[in-house]
């Protein structure tokens, strides 16, 4: 499997978890963790400005989604 075929994979992965719970990935499953990993992972190489061109849109579509479902602190 090509390291392609392993980001869409995930890719795919964490955007069915998102539609399916409404809800982001959380740390502190262990069945989670590598989603979070991923975002985690893809923001700071968005930050850098190292992200490829086909996965740089793919990639903020999944940001807005996680962008809807964010939690929303209820004591601020």
């Amino acid at each position: 499997m090509t390291q392609d075929e392993r980001w869409m994979v995930r890719y795919n992965e964490v955007k069915a978890f998102i539609e399916t719970n409404h809800r982001n990935p959380s740390k502190y499953y262990p069945e989670e963790k590598l989603m979070v990993h991923f975002l985690k992972r893809g923001r700071k190489l968005i930050n850098a400005g190292e992200l490829a061109e086909p996965r740089l849109g793919m990639f903020k579509e999944l940001l807005a989604m996680c962008e809807k479902y964010k939690h929303v602190n209820q004591y601020a």
